[in-house]
């Protein structure tokens, strides 16, 4: 289980200090949570403190019980803790097979190599020796990034707005990669993402607005009063 416990992080500005989260306490056991609000609010800085790639100014992060507060990226990997960027990484020299091998921490064969990329719906043939370089699409960089999740096997799958820069065809086929991880990983996997589709496989959504979470709970309990108000938006814009 993942808690944070009076989360709070200031930047400095030419203004002064600036409040990015406001004592943020937040529980985390269920097996798909959706983090979501508008933008700006705090979503994206929020899934990087638990990474590790940020540190809090003040509060506790707690996982399993241990304090890693104090720990970076790095360690939190060793912990259990995965993180995917908007914005996959090119690894020049190395193909498909190198990089799921070494998020797995051990070699692969090419027949465990290919059972992963099936499962992100990879054509295993096309893939495996490929070179991860701009020759791939948005779509394609995200599969290879989760295939690389799914081998490390974490504890904690953190994925920052999965859907940026990918055509409609591939996010309705991460969807698919979604929901299959969703009933088959062992662990938690956290998505910040303004998706409906995304939100609509969560288990739990929490929604995080000007630094602080302004409701979380059950799916069925919290997307209504979403799509409400994004509808009711909608139309005042209309009007207007």
């Amino acid at each position: 289980m993942l808690e944070l416990k009076n989360i709070c992080y200031e930047v400095e500005t030419e203004k002064g200090k600036k409040e990015i989260l406001k004592n943020v306490n937040l529980k985390i056991d269920e097996h798909f949570v959706a983090i979501t609000g508008p933008n700006g609010g705090g979503k994206s800085t929020l899934a990087k403190m638990i990474a590790g790639i940020i540190q809090p100014t003040s509060g506790q992060i707690l996982l399993d019980g241990e304090d890693i507060t104090n720990l970076g990226i790095t360690e939190r990997a060793n912990k259990g803790i995965s993180f995917a960027f908007q914005q996959p990484v090119h690894f020049k020299g190395l193909t498909v097979k190198d990089l799921i091998s070494i998020a797995a921490g051990k070699k692969m064969s090419v027949t465990d190599v290919c059972d992963i990329l099936s499962e992100v719906g990879l054509c295993a043939r096309n893939y495996v020796n490929r070179e991860i370089n701009n020759s791939l699409s948005g779509g394609e960089l995200k599969r290879i990034e989760i295939a690389m999740i799914l081998a490390r096997s974490t504890k904690l799958s953190i994925f920052d707005e999965p859907e940026a820069g990918i055509d409609l065809w591939s996010f309705t086929s991460l969807i698919k990669v979604f929901e299959k991880m969703r009933d088959d990983i062992n662990g938690t996997i956290l998505i910040i993402s303004h998706q409906e589709k995304i939100l609509e496989i969560a288990d739990k959504i929490v929604v995080i607005a000007a630094g602080e979470i302004e409701n979380e709970g059950k799916k069925e309990d919290i997307l209504p009063s979403l799509l409400y108000k994004t509808t009711s938006c909608q139309n005042l814009t209309d009007k207007q």
